[in-house]
């Protein structure tokens, strides 16, 4: 009986090699023939299988391109307008780590089912509709604009012209205080009840969360079915490559609108008084992510055109993968229960485990140091976000999709299989750890601000916020502890306020206005004469630019190195578990960076950065509003510290994972 069983299961087999459906150019399937290695189609037309099937790969393989190049551009937006963003809505760090880490809890919602349940159905249908939602979206991000009123920042710096454009107020008489703090004069309780606008963009980002959901694990797992195996490393690269190209184009839209005025077209840019480089600057932050939203829509379309699955073709074995076009759609029940044995099958791979607690570790450091590097190079170097999202855009990423590029053509052209690609990956990342070390060192001087960070002159200790912001140089000027409009002393220290320097004239009109008479700034021993202060903050020291030129180029060349490993360790997800586990082991791999790492990570950061802040904006309801100041020296220590400490645990992780591999290679 077993022997008839076995001839039946060789003729299905004959059978199914013998006649095979393809799609011809029309999108109609053609029956086709083999004999002697060459297939005569129902049109009697020779043909190969390369040729039928090849061009529609091709085409997904373009669509999923593009798909990442819109997302990634998205996402690079996004965290570029961080500063921005907590600005506008003078909200903590914390909070705009909530905003970011939304992306991943959307993601985190439907990433295993999608991955699961999707793989079983219409692929590049369900990508459309993820890409579609992603876009929507993205524009809904944008409209907080158009319901907040307009921006307005609090400045001392009011004045009445003449026609010589002269005035002669007294900023520290009662008449002028009791105008400069009438916005903080009491608590509007009114404001303070009303919803947060911030939390629509945080639903636009929760949106573009699910919307992404489906991309990468469903869009890898098709690709891996119809390549060759070393095709699809090589197009994986590639995708991951223009997965980079798009930040590049993200932060070049950053930069363009972080150095245009929030209110862009509603008022006179010459009324602004404040510059790009100032703590309460808010750039067009609305701007890109309409730009964004819009370029996602195209990709939907081609998705909605292909075929559900490739017929059997060329670019794999026929005996790898059985013809999915004969395949019905699974019902409910049969996707239920065979659930549960999937997961079971995952979760007792021990390699698969350690794999996941190395990327969730790993991810963590990469949440941090995307999210917060334009952050932490405007503190730590005095840049206005328009030049460091510039910088960003034009050194470190072109050299992270130079390294992912090269890793996916290495792993084409070598071959690599499951232990190489690990030990790549391993490689990759220690050499990546040495080369972080110098950022320790490399930062500038902090800002002298008169009763923040340096004492007001004649004071022998340390001076804090509330207390010696006040000091006999401006007791009778009746200045609010919570104003914050700096102005640059000719002595070269910058004063919260030209009320707090003790100013007593002013001359000019708008950025050009000049503070003269400052009592403060003469008690550093300067004559009446040069005891004057402009708008601002004073400038660092002429070595601070040069110190962070030579930080992006380290951070470029680190940032080359560790992408060489990207590929390796996206393929590991797709090798060291069986094939029909692929989508959800991608699917697996993405909740648990998520949930581990993407969504706490900006939060917990967030308010360590919280904790480094020296000086508070206040707003109307009387509640904490941005940080103006921060303790950059403090920031650095932290943020260099603790990634470097989570890439030794991932690292560490990754070299146990390696050693498991050999063990099981060698059995």
């Amino acid at each position: 009986m077993s022997k008839w069983k076995g001839a039946s299961e060789v003729l299905g087999k004959f059978q199914q090699l013998h006649y095979q459906l393809c799609e011809d150019d029309s999108g109609h399937f053609i029956m086709e023939e083999r004999t002697n290695g060459i297939l005569y189609s129902g049109r009697n037309q020779k043909t190969s299988q390369t040729k039928c099937c090849s061009q529609k790969l091709k085409i997904f393989i373009g669509a999923l391109a593009f798909c990442y190049f819109s997302k990634t551009l998205t996402g690079s937006y996004s965290k570029s307008t961080i500063t921005q963003i907590e600005r506008r809505f003078e909200i903590p760090s914390s909070t705009v780590g909530i905003i970011d880490g939304s992306f991943e809890m959307g993601n985190m919602l439907v990433i295993t089912l999608v991955s699961y349940v999707g793989a079983k159905f219409h692929r590049p249908k369900i990508i459309g509709a993820g890409v579609l939602l992603m876009g929507m979206g993205t524009l809904l991000m944008a409209s907080p604009h158009l319901i907040m009123g307009r921006y307005r920042y609090g400045t001392a710096a009011t004045h009445t012209n003449d026609a010589g454009n002269f005035t002669v107020i007294s900023t520290c008489s009662s008449d002028s205080q009791e105008t400069l703090q009438q916005p903080f004069s009491g608590c509007q309780q009114e404001e303070a009840g009303r919803s947060p606008l911030w939390m629509i963009v945080l639903l636009g980002n929760t949106m573009r969360g699910i919307g992404e959901a489906s991309i990468v694990p469903l869009g890898m797992s098709f690709i891996d079915d119809y390549a060759r195996p070393e095709n699809s490393a090589f197009y994986i690269g590639c995708l991951n490559t223009l997965a980079v190209i798009g930040p590049i184009f993200g932060f070049l839209l950053g930069s363009l609108c972080a150095n245009l005025y929030v209110d862009i077209g509603l008022m006179n840019q010459e009324s602004v008084t404040i510059t790009p480089q100032d703590s309460r600057w808010v750039g067009a932050w609305w701007l890109g992510f309409v730009v964004a939203g819009l370029l996602n829509i195209p990709a939907v379309f081609p998705f909605w055109f292909l075929p559900r699955a490739l017929p059997e073709n060329s670019q794999t074995s026929e005996l790898d993968h059985p013809s999915e076009q004969h395949k019905t759609t699974p019902s409910l029940t049969e996707i239920v229960k065979d659930l549960p044995p999937s997961f079971k099958r995952l979760l007792t791979n021990k390699i698969y485990i350690l794999y996941l607690a190395y990327s969730t570790v790993a991810f963590n450091t990469f949440a941090i140091t995307i999210t917060y590097t334009p952050k932490y190079l405007e503190q730590q170097f005095g840049q206005s976000a328009s030049k460091t999202n510039f910088l960003i855009g034009v050194t470190s990423l072109p050299a992270v999709a130079l390294g992912i590029f090269l890793s996916g053509l290495m792993m084409k052209r070598f071959k690599w299989g499951l232990l190489t690609s690990a030990r790549v990956n391993l490689f990759a990342g220690v050499a990546m750890i040495f080369l972080t070390v110098p950022f320790f060192a490399l930062s500038c001087e902090s800002l002298d601000v008169a009763g923040v960070t340096v004492p007001y002159q004649g004071s022998t200790e340390d001076q804090d916020i509330i207390s010696d912001v006040l000091p006999s140089c401006n007791a009778d000027c009746g200045c609010s502890d919570f104003q914050w409009d700096p102005v640059c002393g000719e002595n070269g220290v910058t004063y919260i306020s030209p009320c707090h320097a003790g100013c007593n004239s002013t001359q000019g009109a708008g950025r050009n206005m000049t503070f003269h008479d400052c009592s403060c700034i003469q008690s550093w021993g300067l004559s009446v004469g040069n005891s004057s202060a402009v708008l601002g903050q004073c400038s660092r020291d002429p070595n601070c630019n040069r110190t962070f030129y030579i930080y992006l180029g380290l951070q470029s060349l680190a940032f080359f190195v560790y992408s060489l490993g990207t590929v390796p360790f996206l393929t590991m997800s797709l090798r060291i578990v069986d094939p029909e586990l692929k989508s959800l082991s991608v699917g697996m791999l993405l909740l648990a960076i998520r949930v581990l790492g993407g969504i706490p990570a900006p939060i917990y950061f967030g308010h360590l950065i919280d904790s480094t802040c020296l000086k508070w904006a206040l707003k109307k309801s009387c509640e904490r509003g941005a940080c103006r100041l921060y303790d950059i020296e403090t920031f650095r220590f932290l943020f260099q510290g603790l990634t470097f400490g989570l890439r030794v645990l991932a690292y560490s992780l990754l070299w146990i994972t390696t050693l498991a591999i050999k063990r099981r290679s060698a059995e």
